[in-house]
């Protein structure tokens, strides 16, 4: 278990700015209301709830926000909304996968291709690209947590597949059926984690040119824009 972790570009929304922040806020709050309408509305009792709260708080999402996206699941109002995954490839050969939640199937699939064709991209069939990562949870936390000697060791103890160091952080890789396990077992000591998230982490990282880089963020910001696109993976590393 060694490297030097880059989970902040796996997913491109991680870190945004403040110009994005409520954009954010409305992506999460949708992926809480859902969790729980589709599960329980205990957190307790609702994995996927649990980690969608998770991730609200460690992106500073309000409680009161937090509360009222779980009271939002128990209205009759709600729409009915699936989860969909799309792959393909941006500029340079970039393998892209998009995750989104929708209740209109058809129009999420023509504005996502429309995307990937304006900006120069292609969206492929199912599973075109996703056997180029692997479905992972991710466990992280900051550096000033522990040693690295420690950090190794609990790894080992919870079992997670890999650990990789960056100069912020640790980040905990696992199985994904076993992501909440993982994560309670290192915060019972650690205390609170960073990020606890389901992704899809590339198993290789693709190096392409500035020009190329530029194109896709442009696509990949484009994808961001749309209200039922939740998350965005590729297998490339953005410059900071």
């Amino acid at each position: 278990m060694a490297g030097h972790s880059k989970w902040a570009n796996i997913q491109h929304r991680k870190g945004r700015q403040d110009a994005v922040r409520s954009k954010l806020f409305s992506k999460i709050s949708k992926e809480i209301t859902v969790a729980a309408k589709m599960g329980d509305p205990d957190v307790d009792k609702n994995p996927r709830l649990r980690l969608a709260v998770k991730e609200a708080r460690s992106n500073s999402v309000p409680k009161d926000v937090i509360e009222r996206a779980i009271k939002k699941s128990q209205g009759s109002e709600n729409s009915n909304y699936e989860d969909i995954r799309y792959e393909g490839y941006a500029p340079g050969g970039v393998a892209i996968i998009v995750e989104a939640l929708t209740d209109n199937r058809n129009r999420t699939a023509s504005n996502v291709r429309s995307l990937f064709v304006k900006y120069g991209g292609n969206l492929g069939e199912s599973n075109s690209v996703s056997f180029m990562f692997d479905r992972l949870g991710v466990v992280v936390f900051s550096l000033s947590t522990g040693d690295e000697e420690n950090m190794m060791e609990l790894a080992i103890e919870v079992e997670a597949v890999d650990l990789e160091i960056d100069k912020e952080t640790y980040s905990f890789y696992c199985n994904d059926k076993s992501l909440s396990l993982v994560a309670e077992g290192l915060e019972k000591k650690l205390g609170e984690s960073e990020l606890v998230k389901l992704i899809w982490k590339p198993k290789n990282y693709l190096s392409i040119s500035h020009d190329q880089q530029q194109k896709l963020i442009r696509l990949m910001d484009a994808l961001e824009n749309d209200d039922d696109v939740q998350n965005i993976y590729t297998n490339t590393l953005l410059n900071d």
